[in-house]
């Protein structure tokens, strides 16, 4: 079965606590907010060389289609944020949007199906 990958890349505040920040996303991890149905990989990047350096990206594994479809709604009818997973609702509102340039909602992202 193909697993689904989505590349989340967050855009922090100039001038933000970045330290803060990876202690968040920790606290997160420790707090067990991204023990989701069908999320079976998780990782956090620090750009070191590119167009986006020192920016900050996350990436999401998802064991199918299926599981991914259950959590965020199908490509044709996706689930509003009101309807997300309690647990990503306080990952996004309560950690992550204090740190963002934007509001969670306009994160830019890609989800890609394996081959």
């Amino acid at each position: 079965m193909a697993r689904v990958i989505s590349i989340h890349e967050y855009d922090l505040k100039p001038g933000g606590d970045l330290a803060a920040f990876e202690r968040a996303i920790r606290d997160a991890e420790r707090r067990g907010l991204f023990a989701l149905a069908g999320l079976v990989d998780h990782y956090f990047l620090k750009v070191i060389k590119g167009a986006r350096r020192d920016a900050y990206s996350a990436i999401w594994v998802f064991e199918s289609r299926e599981a991914w479809e259950k959590l965020w709604g199908s490509l044709e009818v996706p689930r509003s944020p009101a309807e997300y997973p309690k647990a990503w609702m306080e990952w996004e509102d309560e950690i992550l949007a204090p740190f963002l340039a934007r509001p969670p909602d306009t994160i830019r992202f890609t989800s890609y199906e394996e081959l």
